[in-house]
C-alpha cells in the first residue's frame, strides 16, 4: 500500500490497521560474531533457531540436544557407543573434533569433556541456538576447525518465569526439568535444574541396551548485575552429576552370571563456573571480559578394563567493540589452558595445552547492497607442533554479503584454519580409549584447513503465503589429517575433502509451516594418491517438517527424515533408511500437555543384521549409523506458573 502525505481527506486522522504477516518470527539478534547484530545484517552465514523452535524440541527430548543437532541440516549425531548411547555430532561430514561447540560464546565442552557433551545439555534454558557452518577460527581460534555450535542461554525478563516440565517415555526414561528467572532493578537470577532417569531398555530379542540405564542431575544457577547504565554482567555455576551403565541387559538389571558379563559404565562428574562483565563507554564502544573454568571427571569401566581421566581447563577473553553505521570493529585476545591428568598405566594420555591468542574483525557496510567482513587471528601454542617450531598460526577469513534485490541475498566467504594433534575423535570413543597409543605434539604436525562457503537466499511473500528457500554450496580441505591406524595417530601423506550442498526451504500459509532440507555430502580421504570415501558419512539427507500451529493455543506436527546408505569402517555399506515423528501438543495460559511419538516406522539397525561379532560375553561392536531403540512414545505436561 502506497499513501501520500498529506493525505487528501478532510475527514479526520487516517487509520490503518496492521496484522502480523504469515510464518514471520520476530527479529534474531546473534552474539557469534560478538557485535549483537541482527543476523540479515552479518556477512558471515549464521544460522539460529530461536526460543519458539526450542520450545518445540524441549518436549520432544528434553534431557538432551541430540535430536536439537540432529534434525538441523547438514548436521549428523554419530552414535560413539552401541550400549551407552555416547554420541558426537558432524557438520557438513567433518569429525566432531573439526567442531567446536560453545555455551554463551565459553568452550564448555572440548577435548576429554567432549564425549558426553550431547547427552549432558538440556535445552530448556535455552533460548536460542546459533550454528557457524564455515571457517570461524578468526574469533574462535583452534577449536573452530570448520564450524561452529554456540548455545544460548536465557536471560532474565522484564517479567518472572518460573516453569517445571515433567516428561515420561515408552523406553522407561523420565524427566523433571525446572527453571526460574526474575530481574529486579540492580540484580538478577536464573537457576535451572534437571533430574533425568532412564531404565535399562532393550527392545524385544536384542541382548544389548539400546538406551542404558541413567541417572544425572543438573544444577545451573546464575546471578547477574545491573550496576548502572555503564556496567553489567553475570556469573553462574554449572554441576551435572551422571552415571550411565549399558550391556548386556542381564547384566544392568543386576541378573550377571558365567554367560552375560559384558557391561559399559560412565560415571562423570561435570563443575565449571562462568564469568561475563560489559563496560559501556560510550553509545558506540564498549568492552568486554568473559571467563569459565571447568572440571571434568569421567571413571569409564567395563569388565577387565578401566579408564579414567580428570581434565581441568579454562577460557579467559577480553575483546573491545566498536560500533557504527557502516563500520564495526571487534578486536580482543584470549587465553586457553586445558590439562587432562591420567592415572598409571595410562597416564602417557596425560596433557597440558596452553593457546595465547589475539584477534581483531572489521564489518563494513560499503554501500546499501554489499558488506565485508574481514578478520585476523594470530595464536602461539604450546607446547608446538612439528610443522611450526615457534608454535605460531596466522588464520584469515573473509566474508561478503550481497544484496542483490528485494527478495536476493548471497553470502561468499572463506578461511583458514588449524587443529592442534589430540586423541580425541569420534573412533576413540568408538574403542573406549582402549589400546589407543599416545600422541607426541612435537613430533605431529598440526592439521591444517582451507574453507570456503557461499550461499543465495529468496525471501518473498504471496498474499498469506511466505516463501523462504536458501541453497548454500560448501567446501573444505584439511591437510595432514590426524587419522588412526593400528591404534596409532598419525598425519596421513595427503588430504581430507568435504564439498556439498545444502537446499532448505520454508513456507508459511497463516498457521501452516512447511520445511524441507536436503544435504548432498561428498568426503573424500586423499591418502598417497589414492582416494577414499569417508565412512560414515552419508551423501544423501532429506529432512520434511509439517507443523500447524496457533499460537499459546494448539500445535500439531509431523516430520519425516532419511538417510542414503554410507560406507562403514569394516568396508561394508549400511542400510538406508527413513524414520518418521508425530507432535501434538495443547497449550493454556499455565500449562502445556504434550505427546510426541519417535521412528513411527520402527527403524533399528538390528533389522538389518547384528551389530556386534564375537561372543555376548566378549563383544566387538560394529558402526552404529541407524537408531537402535525403535519407536518411542513420549508425554508430558509443562507448568508455567509465573
Amino acid at each position: 500500500m502506497t499513501i501520500n502525505f498529506p493525505a487528501n481527506s478532510a475527514s479526520g486522522p487516517l487509520e490503518i490497521y496492521l496484522e502480523p504477516l504469515a510464518g514471520e518470527l520476530a527479529e534474531v539478534a546473534v552474539q557469534t560474531t560478538r557485535t549483537n547484530q541482527n543476523i540479515k545484517d552479518i556477512p558471515t552465514r549464521i544460522e539460529a533457531l530461536p526460543l519458539e523452535e526450542l520450545d518445540e524440541k524441549s518436549t520432544m527430548r528434553p534431557g538432551d540436544i541430540k535430536m536439537l543437532l540432529g534434525e538441523s541440516t547438514g548436521i549428523q549425531v554419530q552414535q560413539t557407543s552401541a550400549v551407552s548411547s555416547a554420541a558426537n555430532f558432524r557438520i557438513e561430514g567433518l569429525d566432531s573434533r573439526y567442531t567446536q561447540l560453545l555455551k554463551d560464546g565459553m568452550p564448555l565442552y572440548q577435548g576429554f569433556s567432549g564425549g558426553l557433551s550431547l547427552l549432558q545439555v538440556s535445552p530448556l534454558d535455552l533460548k536460542q541456538v546459533e550454528f557457524i557452518k564455515g571457517s570461524a577460527s578468526t574469533l574462535y581460534g583452534g577449536g573452530a576447525i570448520a564450524r561452529l555450535v554456540n548455545l544460548i542461554s536465557k536471560t532474565p525478563g522484564n517479567k518472572p518465569e518460573l516453569t517445571f516440565l515433567l516428561n515420561g517415555t515408552s523406553a522407561k526414561g523420565a524427566d523433571a526439568d525446572g527453571y526460574y528467572s526474575q530481574k529486579w532493578q540492580h540484580i538478577g537470577t536464573t537457576i535451572f535444574s534437571s533430574y533425568n532417569y532412564n531404565g535399562a531398555y532393550a527392545p524385544a530379542g536384542t541382548p544389548f541396551t539400546a538406551i542404558p540405564k541413567t541417572n544425572r542431575v543438573t544444577i545451573n544457577p546464575k546471578v547477574f548485575f545491573y550496576i548502572n547504565d555503564k556496567d553489567s554482567g553475570w556469573v553462574g555455576l554449572n554441576g551435572t552429576y551422571e552415571n550411565r551403565l549399558g550391556g548386556d541387559i542381564q547384566v544392568v538389571d543386576g541378573n550377571a552370571n558365567d554367560t552375560h558379563q559384558y557391561f559399559e559404565q560412565n560415571i562423570s562428574y561435570r563443575f565449571s563456573s562462568q564469568l561475563s562483565f560489559t563496560h559501556t563507554i560510550d553509545t558506540a564502544s564498549q568492552l568486554n571480559f568473559k571467563n569459565t573454568v571447568g572440571y571434568f571427571n569421567r571413571d569409564l569401566t567395563e569388565p577387565g578394563y578401566q579408564f579414567n581421566g580428570k581434565q581441568t581447563s579454562s577460557y579467559s577473553e577480553v575483546n573491545y567493540l566498536y560500533h557504527h553505521n557502516k563500520l564495526n570493529w571487534v578486536a580482543g585476545a584470549d587465553l586457553v589452558t586445558d590439562e587432562l591428568a591420567v592415572p598409571y598405566p595410562a597416564n602417557y594420555f596425560s596433557y597440558n595445552y596452553t593457546t595465547i591468542g589475539g584477534f581483531i574483525q572489521n564489518t563494513y557496510k560499503a554501500t546499501n547492497w554489499f558488506s565485508l567482513e574481514t578478520g585476523l587471528r594470530l595464536d602461539h601454542n604450546t607446547p608446538a607442533p612439528a610443522n611450526k617450531a615457534s608454535g605460531f598460526f596466522v588464520l584469515p577469513r573473509i566474508n561478503g554479503l550481497f544484496r542483490l534485490d528485494e527478495h536476493f541475498t548471497s553470502r561468499i566467504g572463506g578461511g583458514l584454519g588449524y587443529k592442534m594433534p589430540s586423541i580425541f575423535s569420534d573412533q576413540t570413543e568408538e574403542q573406549e580409549y582402549r589400546d589407543i597409543q599416545p600422541v607426541v605434539v612435537t613430533n605431529l604436525k598440526a592439521e591444517q584447513s582451507y574453507g570456503l562457503n557461499g550461499d543465495v537466499s529468496y525471501r518473498n511473500t504471496f498474499g498469506d503465503a511466505v516463501v523462504n528457500i536458501n541453497q548454500l554450496f560448501f567446501y573444505t580441505k584439511v591437510d595432514k589429517p590426524l587419522l588412526l591406524e593400528d591404534n596409532v595417530y598419525a598425519n596421513a601423506p595427503g588430504n581430507l575433502t568435504t564439498s556439498g550442498a545444502e537446499t532448505n526451504l520454508k513456507l508459511f500459509i497463516d498457521n501452516l509451516g512447511i520445511y524441507l532440507g536436503y544435504t548432498y555430502t561428498d568426503t573424500k580421504q586423499h591418502i598417497t594418491e589414492i582416494t577414499t570415501t569417508q565412512p560414515l558419512t552419508p551423501k544423501n539427507r532429506i529432512s520434511a517438517d509439517v507443523t500447524y500451529e496457533v499460537e499459546n493455543s494448539f500445535r500439531a506436527g509431523i516430520e519425516g527424515f532419511y538417510n542414503s546408505s554410507q560406507l562403514l569402517n569394516d568396508g561394508t555399506t549400511g542400510q538406508g533408511f527413513w524414520t518418521f515423528g508425530l507432535l501434538v501438543q495443547k497449550m493454556w495460559k499455565h500449562f502445556d500437555i504434550f505427546i510426541n511419538a519417535e521412528n513411527l516406522t520402527n527403524q533399528k539397525q538390528t533389522n538389518w543384521g547384528a551389530i556386534y561379532s564375537g561372543t555376548i560375553i566378549d563383544p566387538v561392536f560394529h558402526d552404529i549409523y541407524a537408531p537402535l531403540d525403535g519407536i518411542v512414545v513420549n508425554a508430558g505436561v509443562k507448568f508455567k506458573l509465573l
